[in-house]
């Protein structure tokens, strides 16, 4: 693992996060045939869900690095509250749904990809990135209710 991830602690994190999994499925252990083949397996699907995680974290990053300069531009420091208050009531909510859900809403309303381009970018077709796209909204709109609420 340290050499194919070129990281001595994000390989021991994957290794660590593996074994979690495999714990976590103990009952499904009795009918495998290739126990090595299957921690391969699990270890990659691991991999793939950090790579995926990252890139959201740093499409995220990005826009928030973008908004920096809009709160330049805006007058008050009562704006820029209510900027900052609205971001992380976005990020409070996009965290109920998926994944994918996330970075479609990502692709779509913060970097401007139509539909299509994000169903192509997500590799899923454009009904789906409707989908995506209405739990995304659906969940920020339960959110902002909850919060209104309080």
């Amino acid at each position: 693992m340290r050499q194919k991830l070129g990281n001595t602690e994000q390989a021991a994190d994957l290794v660590q996060d593996t074994f979690i999994k495999l714990l976590q499925t103990r009952d499904e252990l009795l009918g495998i045939k290739e126990p090595r083949a299957y921690l391969t397996s699990i270890a990659k699907n691991l991999l793939i869900d950090q790579v995926r995680r990252k890139r959201i974290e740093q499409a995220y990053l990005d826009g928030l690095s973008q908004m920096e300069y809009m709160l330049d531009a805006v007058a008050s420091p009562e704006d820029q509250m209510q900027i900052i208050q609205a971001l992380e009531q976005l990020c409070k909510a996009l965290e109920g749904v998926s994944a994918k859900a996330q970075q479609a809403f990502i692709l779509h309303y913060l970097e401007g990809y139509t539909h299509k381009e994000t169903a192509q970018q997500l590799g899923v077709s454009s009904k789906m990135i409707q989908k995506y796209l209405a739990s995304c909204l659906v969940q920020c709109y339960q959110t902002r209710l909850l919060m209104d609420a309080v």
